[in-house]
């Protein structure tokens, strides 16, 4: 296989400063209740980004079962994570805001309106996508965007889902297209657009003027978990009228705030070649110390990650996932080394991740 496939968001990465607490808001608010894998072991490869030394931490990965991509809540375990001492304004360079899906925005607006734990940023709006928008914080001052995206993987009865991309603060968004769209295939512009936005005016500098590409690909995407993701969109926004900030200036990777988007993917080879002959070459890559024969062991799960910066040194990363738990009570683990990479897992068969649900009061 020549060519790399990229299967979709496969999780949007949380750094925390109290993983149980955090969990258990993430399950309450956005039903991330599925356990992909959880793991409390070093990270000993993002040597780069942790001060050059091996950090402990606890991390891991949950889904909605309708659909969308993950969060991987993540936290140091022997470091006091740094939080960042800085307002975050809109054009800082980073992930500014994760977009969680949503198949009727108003009703989850109503519904979130009503819950105690959600503070809405501003009101209820037009994106400039032209569909109804509203931004929320959490009470660890990450902000998402809830967006309209009617894909359901499997009917629960809720209104929203998972991340389904974000919004990535930029310098130069033509510089970073050869990143966003020659890279990760978001070649379909939905809109670009510069002015002053009513959809954003509560956030901070939101008032400020703007260029926004908001980006999909063009293509259904292929591989094991492209029904699970569903679509995905990536928003890069520029700032006119100020000069921004790195948000993890200064501070590690893991850190709390959003750590990175990562992207599920296949032919790591294919993709390496591709990102050197870019200028974008790997800053991290498992396989420097597990070869490419052997996976990386994440605990319950093994694969192969890496990662690249884009032109401002916003964090993406890939995996190419090889095994993890589906029935984690009866021991019956999926091997995707196996398989067509081409091909969707069977529904029946993504659908059998909802037996790794847990009750936030149970964590």
């Amino acid at each position: 296989m020549e060519n790399y496939i990229i299967s979709g968001v496969q999780q949007i990465g949380i750094g925390v400063e109290k993983f149980e607490e955090a969990w258990k808001y993430y399950i309450d608010v956005f039903n991330m209740d599925c356990r992909i894998l959880e793991d409390d072991t070093v990270a000993e490869l993002m040597l780069p980004y942790t001060g050059n030394s091996p950090q402990k931490r606890h991390a891991c990965i949950a889904i909605n079962m309708q659909g969308g991509g993950g969060f991987e809540i993540w936290q140091y375990s022997n470091r006091k994570p740094k939080t960042i001492d800085f307002d975050i304004n809109m054009g800082d360079f980073g992930v500014l805001v994760a977009k969680i899906k949503s198949r009727n925005v108003n009703l989850t607006f109503d519904e979130f309106k009503k819950n105690p734990k959600v503070k809405i940023l501003g009101g209820l709006n037009k994106s400039i996508d032209g569909n109804y928008t509203f931004f929320m914080k959490d009470p660890f001052g990450n902000i998402f965007q809830i967006v309209h995206d009617d894909y359901i993987l499997r009917d629960e009865g809720r209104t929203s889902g998972g991340p389904v991309g974000a919004m990535i603060g930029v310098s130069d968004i033509e510089k970073s297209m050869t990143v966003y769209r020659d890279i990760l295939g978001y070649d379909k512009v939905i809109a670009d657009v510069t002015g002053t936005f009513e959809d954003i005016s509560a956030l901070n500098s939101g008032t400020q003027k703007f260029r926004r590409l908001l980006l999909t690909h063009s293509e259904p995407r292929k591989g094991s978990f492209s029904k699970l993701f569903g679509q995905s969109y990536v928003e890069l926004i520029q700032a006119l009228e100020r000069t921004p900030r790195k948000i993890y200036e200064g501070r590690f990777w893991g850190d709390p705030g959003f750590i990175q988007i990562c992207f599920d993917i296949k032919n790591m080879d294919g993709l390496r070649k591709k990102c050197e002959s870019l200028g974008y070459p790997f800053t991290v890559d498992s396989s420097v110390k597990h070869n490419d024969v052997n996976s990386f062991d994440m605990g319950e799960a093994a694969g192969h990650f890496t990662y690249i910066e884009d032109p401002d040194g916003n964090l993406i990363e890939f995996v190419e996932t090889h095994k993890i738990p589906l029935i984690k009570k009866l021991g019956i683990n999926l091997n995707l080394r196996k398989r067509d990479p081409e091909k969707s897992l069977p529904m029946w068969m993504l659908k059998a991740l909802r037996f790794g649900r847990v009750k936030s009061e149970s964590l």
